[in-house]
């Protein structure tokens, strides 16, 4: 049986357009289950500044804004994008809203969860959990919401 691996995943964008994973193989990438209306909603500014830092030496953050926890992404794609970029500025890229747990969750927070179990043996615990894949499709870290975007700037170095 083949092992998957992240590249082989397709994911919906803020326009519901399919994007391979494929799309952002050789980069580094970090992949974050986003909320507007969290304790942990400034993080984008942090996250924003880690994009501008590195994305000219081939870093990503994927953003998935996920209302499953206290219904903390109310809103429709346009507006959680418009309210991204108005507050905080952002500019990576940003997809369809999707449930990270559950009967429902994305295949792709599925797969990451399987490389990186975290404290809950598997379960996103809450908004802004982040998930680090070095450039070969290998995810190589995970970190809690309470985790600050610049805390992880070392390991994306170390990456890139």
């Amino acid at each position: 049986m083949e092992e998957f691996m992240i590249y082989d995943y397709i994911v919906k964008d803020n326009e519901g357009r399919d994007i391979s994973l494929k799309d952002f193989e050789g980069k580094v990438l970090l992949i974050v289950n986003t909320a507007t209306k969290c304790g942990f909603t400034p993080q984008y500014e942090g996250l924003e500044a880690l994009y501008e830092k590195y994305k000219d030496r081939g870093f990503v953050i994927l953003d998935f804004p996920c209302n499953q926890f206290g219904g903390q992404a109310p809103g429709n794609s346009d507006e959680i994008k418009s309210f991204c970029s108005l507050n905080f500025g952002t500019t990576f890229p940003q997809f369809e809203k999707v449930d990270v747990n559950g009967e429902n969750e994305s295949p792709l927070f599925t797969y990451l969860k399987s490389q990186q179990k975290g404290i809950l043996g598997g379960a996103i615990k809450w908004n802004f959990t982040k998930f680090l894949v070095d450039r070969n499709g290998n995810v190589t870290d995970r970190f809690a919401p309470s985790t600050k975007p610049e805390k992880i700037e070392e390991k994306i170095e170390e990456l890139l």
